[in-house]
């Protein structure tokens, strides 16, 4: 219910992807927030890899709605019993140490994993259907319009939307991120500076089980080589079986205008059998989805005035982490956070001061932006360390499994209630320092 002397903040979430829904669920619940969703694809896609959502993720969900954590769970499928304690197992799959485990990624009992479609759809059902629109391609922001909403978005289709702020969440190619950065900055583009290519295919689990050991049947593993690391994840209520195989040094630049060059199983022939058997799966399935990997440099902001970018569009990161879903997901826990806030401020509820928009989003950018950096600087070097060209480390396991071990607590053991406190702490904080009004048209 509003309070008296308190207005909607009309607050337009441009990219319906997993950033965008999961924000978009917890900001469908306050009585002060006017939310609209602009998803520029017209129906989603079963594409993209499986998910397995690690504790980081799951505690993110959980802050912003315990029924999208409730989503995820009703969505994914069981990698074992629910007191088996599981993994995502990276092992060398090439080389002297061929055999060898350096990590137990995402250990906990229960894993799930569950494909980018189901999560999608289990997150759109959070959201009321009339505050969402599909085929609205976003091609134009302008924040000098007169009236009272000054955030003018125009679509491709000619329509437009005036709101008091605009979240982009529209993906690596964010036209967000280019208007706040500009589009000739460096960090604009998405980059490739390893060359990666990923490989991809989708089949039943029972052809599966004629192709490749039933071990991966109950695990997710990563097998390790300078050819290309080879993974494999049960989907859709493990009916069917994700692999792939991302190769290192394919191409040479992020854009996807080139030719993908076939996958050749005989440059996994020192490969342990294992992972030779799912790259001929891949292979024989005639990887049926194939893309040039990419990720960002780092933006110097996310959010200037009333505009903020968040998920892939502010960091879009390499896969090889496993986190950069979870990422996303922090993003619109501290988004989330500071948009619900109804503290009183000089005898208005700050959260209905549209003047006080960009405050919170400093706040947000101050506390998210290095955090998610550093998780793209990491999968980078996870990437490097899966193709064994990270300083030498495949030649020593146990140094790996150092690095994978502090690596995956940096992810996965942090605190995301302590990081949306810290991000109103500050938003607070600013309001009490700040001046009574913005130059930035406060009410």
């Amino acid at each position: 219910m509003l309070r008296m002397g308190e207005r909607r903040i009309k607050i337009a979430i441009v990219g319906g992807g997993i950033a965008g829904l999961a924000l978009a669920a917890g900001l469908a619940k306050q009585p002060h927030i006017d939310m609209h969703v602009y998803e520029s694809v017209t129906a989603y896609k079963d594409v993209g890899a499986g998910l397995a959502l690690h504790l980081n993720a799951i505690r993110a969900m959980a802050t912003i709605s315990p029924e999208l954590r409730q989503a995820y769970f009703n969505k994914a499928s069981s990698m074992g019993d629910e007191d088996q304690m599981m993994s995502t197992n990276v092992i060398l799959a090439q080389g002297p140490h061929k055999g060898q485990l350096v990590a137990e990624l995402g250990r906990a009992k229960g894993r799930k994993t569950v494909s980018r479609a189901d999560l999608l759809d289990g997150f759109l059902a959070l959201v009321p259907r009339e505050c969402i629109s599909f085929g609205k391609r976003l091609v134009s922001i302008n924040e000098q319009l007169p009236g009272e909403h000054k955030v003018g978005l125009t679509f491709r289709d000619g329509s437009t939307a005036a709101v008091d702020c605009l979240l982009g969440a529209d993906g690596i190619h964010s036209v967000t991120r280019a208007y706040l950065l500009g589009t000739d900055h460096p960090a604009t583009p998405p980059k490739n500076h390893d060359g990666w290519r990923i490989y991809r295919t989708m089949v039943s689990t029972g052809e599966a089980r004629k192709q490749i050991s039933t071990t991966w049947s109950h695990t997710v593993p990563v097998l390790l080589g300078p050819k290309g690391h080879v993974n494999c994840a049960l989907l859709n209520k493990n009916t069917r079986l994700s692999a792939g195989v991302a190769v290192r040094g394919a191409v040479s630049s992020a854009g996807d205008s080139e030719p993908a060059p076939a996958l050749d199983p005989a440059l996994f022939a020192d490969y342990s059998e294992e992972a030779q058997q799912i790259v001929r799966m891949v292979v024989a399935n005639g990887a049926s989805t194939s893309w040039t990997a990419a990720d960002h440099d780092h933006a110097p902001f996310y959010a200037r005035g009333r505009v903020a970018v968040l998920g892939d569009a502010a960091h879009a990161s390499l896969p090889f982490a496993g986190n950069g879903a979870a990422q996303a997901l922090e993003d619109a826990a501290v988004l989330n956070s500071l948009f619900s806030h109804r503290h009183r401020h000089r005898g208005a509820p700050a959260a209905s001061r549209r003047g006080h928009i960009a405050r919170a989003l400093r706040a947000y950018d101050a506390v998210r932006r290095p955090r998610s950096q550093a998780v793209v600087d990491l999968a980078r070097r996870f990437g490097r360390a899966y193709a064994y060209a990270e300083d030498g480390m495949h030649e020593d396991p146990a140094r790996m499994r150092r690095f994978f071990s502090e690596m995956a607590a940096f992810t996965n053991d942090f605190d995301v209630v302590a990081q949306n406190e810290a991000a109103l702490k500050l938003f607070l904080s600013d309001l009490d320092t700040g001046d009574e009004y913005e130059d930035d048209g406060a009410l």
